[in-house]
């Protein structure tokens, strides 16, 4: 009637508890019900209508975990539980797909088909605290129905044939749904509802019992008749504009803002060629057993798949080959010990940090099993291991400081102002985010600070954020360009200004190329690839030791991988700080791996050139360790920092543009996807 599609549903009946059922199976991120796939997050009810206990199953690329939904408990109405990954079996379900509304319910209250009351609260489904007046009740707020949604109050009231009754609505792209319809039941607090009630409750009686008086009484009450108007603070509203004293209108259109990420790890990157057999069997298991197609593997399932082959060529990884002493087999066996690592850091695969490429090389022809003919078979692939930028518990913090400072200063002086605008959807209130991991947590992380939630993040990143990958997508067209910036760049520093002209106007400094670099930039490179093997030696020894005392208590057999651990910390871990470990998950393993690279991209002796794009990756790997593994106190690194920081500063804003004009290309090309969206 309404032209709106039924969400996605399906029941799975069992007749007793943990009965298996062929038309039931349960993967990673989606259960398959009669064929019919429900990716996470969804719902699942028991089928039992006095059964309030309703769950929410997140994804891993959100964190993963289960939100459990119950009858509210003093101030707690759900709690999220980050280690429950497999859905109940011990009754019979019905599973649906999860509903983002914006982290707001609607409340709908009938009297008779011809009224509904609406408030709106917020959804249990985000931080599961109630909010509570000073009189102990939740606190709501009054909205407006849409004409469809009225339409939907008459329905359900002749349906059940419930003249006071309520039902739940949620607001979804758009349209509304009906989730819930109650009995007797009536708003907690709302004087002119109950003056609203008295009066068409008085006229349904009398209707039915003495109609003859019905049409004679007024349908106000008696003491509302004459009640005065309320006086005027000098300022009327119109629309959503505001007309003042001196009868000027303004309106306020939006309010937008473009918001970095916050504190991160440094961002990491391991490429090696691989031959061996189960590395290759792998990439062929995902792609479809196309032999030509590269594989992305995300998934906690595929990360497990990848670590339990890397575990056992590990072991054999100084041995495996014919030559241990010759460099390059010797990089290979350390880059797939640093894979091995990268893959075992934190105790959860959460499909945010880490995602591994395979992308077939070489190829020889093989006969087909059957006889019937050859095929191309991959003997080589390149494996490209990507991890790291993990929002870090200062990155958290700040995230959601300043979502709490924008809160209190974009409606000065009205307290909890934006939480009643948003409340009450006069705030359309969008909150987008890149499908990065640190992105995105740094976006929920705001949204709790902003919109006052608490508890996890994960219920608050699938709730209130959108993730849009296409937001970067004008990066990929600029590059052309900022290959060209980051070349000029390159000749620059270099030189030192000696043998390149830098194009613009001596009288305007702001206008030369490379405005912002220091004077002596050229003579800082050799300094800067001097401290960094300093950092670099010292940690090799650090992860020596480490990798010593792991060599004392091999496995008999691998301990099987942990992937029920919380996403991440929101505190900093003292215990590792006392123990002397790094901070975080990482150990001193990545740590040189980390330092190793930067020190080997930095500077290549054998051509005597420098990697001047490496700079702003050392600076950001100091500054990491500085704030964060300071307790190490490894010699050299403030200095390091120091001299990082000089050419950063200048290699940064140049990276995306070597002079005003060249910025300007570039920044429309960047931003021109990312901010406009309905």
């Amino acid at each position: 009637m309404y032209g709106i599609p039924i969400p996605n549903y399906a029941l799975v009946n069992r007749e007793y508890p943990y009965q298996e059922l062929d038309y039931f199976v349960e993967h990673e991120d989606f259960v398959e019900i009669l064929g019919k796939r429900f990716q996470k997050p969804f719902v699942e009810k028991p089928i039992d209508g006095d059964n309030h206990s309703i769950m929410i199953y997140y994804p891993s690329s959100a964190g993963g975990g289960m939100k459990e939904l119950f009858r509210k408990v003093g101030n707690r109405s759900s709690e999220f539980h980050p280690e429950v990954r497999r859905v109940r079996r011990e009754s019979s379900y019905i599973y649906e797909e999860f509903m983002p509304t914006g982290g707001t319910d609607v409340k709908v209250y009938t009297v008779g088909p011809d009224y509904a009351h609406a408030e709106a609260r917020k959804s249990p489904v985000v931080d599961g605290v109630v909010m509570r007046n000073p009189d102990g009740k939740e606190v709501r707020y009054p909205v407006l129905l849409t004409p469809d949604e009225k339409q939907m109050a008459r329905d359900v009231c002749n349906a059940f044939q419930q003249a006071v009754c309520g039902f739940d609505l949620l607001r979804f792209k758009g349209r509304s749904y009906v989730c819930d319809v109650n009995g007797w039941s009536f708003v907690k607090n709302s004087h002119k509802y109950y003056d609203d009630a008295a009066c068409l409750l008085r006229k349904i009686i009398l209707d039915a019992k003495a109609p003859h008086l019905s049409s004679t009484i007024p349908p106000n009450l008696p003491w509302k008749v004459n009640e005065p108007a309320q006086p005027s603070d000098g300022l009327t509203r119109q629309g959503s504009g505001i007309i003042g004293t001196f009868g000027q209108s303004e309106e306020l259109r939006c309010v937008i803002a473009i918001i970095r990420h916050g504190d991160r790890t440094p961002k990491q990157k391991v490429k090696l060629k691989v031959t061996e057999e189960k590395l290759l069997n792998l990439m062929l298991k995902y792609n479809g057993g196309n032999t030509k197609a590269e594989t992305k593997l995300k998934s906690a399932v595929q990360l497990q798949d990848l670590l339990d082959a890397t575990r056992l060529l590990v072991p054999r990884a100084s041995s495996g080959r014919e030559s241990d002493s010759d460099a390059e087999d010797m990089e290979h066996a350390d880059k797939l010990h640093q894979v091995k690592a990268v893959l075992e850091e934190g105790g959860h695969f959460s499909g945010i940090y880490r995602k591994a490429q395979l992308k077939p090389l070489k190829w020889v022809k093989a006969s087909k099993p059957d006889g019937g003919g050859e095929f191309e078979h991959p003997v080589e692939a390149l494996m490209v291991l990507k991890y790291g930028g993990v929002l870090t518990h200062a990155g958290r913090k700040q995230a959601e400081e300043l979502g709490r400072y924008f809160r209190n200063n974009m409606y000065p002086g009205e307290g909890t102002g934006l939480l009643r605008l948003h409340s009450t959807y006069r705030h359309d209130l969008k909150i987008y985010s890149s499908d990065e991991g640190r992105v995105q947590m740094s976006a929920a992380a705001f949204a709790k600070g902003l919109l006052d939630l608490e508890g996890q993040l994960t219920p608050i990143l699938v709730s209130l954020v959108s993730k849009e990958s296409s937001m970067l997508d004008g990066l990929e067209d600029a590059r052309p360009e900022m290959k060209v910036a980051k070349a000029r760049l390159h000749d620059i520093i270099i030189s030192e200004g000696k043998s390149v002209i830098r194009n613009g106007n001596s009288g305007s400094p702001w206008m030369v190329d490379g405005a912002g670099l220091p004077a002596n930039a050229s003579q800082l490179l050799p300094l800067l690839v001097q401290l960094t093997k300093k950092i670099t030696s010292q940690v090799k020894l650090l992860a020596e030791n480490e990798d010593e005392k792991l060599a004392t208590s091999k496995y008999t057999v691998l301990p099987p991988y942990d992937q029920a651990k919380a996403l991440g910390k929101t505190t900093i871990d003292a215990a590792r700080i006392a123990a002397g470990l790094p901070c975080g998950s990482e150990g001193f393993l990545l740590m040189h791996a980390r330092w190793k690279k930067l020190e080997r991209d930095l500077y290549n002796e054998r051509k005597d050139r420098y990697d001047v794009t490496q700079i702003p990756d050392i600076y950001d790997s100091c500054k990491y360790d500085l704030v964060h593994n300071g307790h190490l106190n490894l010699e050299g690194l403030p200095e390091l920092f120091k001299v990082a920081q000089l050419l950063a500063d200048g290699v940064i804003p140049n990276e995306y543009g070597i002079n005003p004009k060249q910025k300007l290309k570039i920044g429309s090309k960047v931003c021109g996807p990312a901010v406009f969206f309905q």
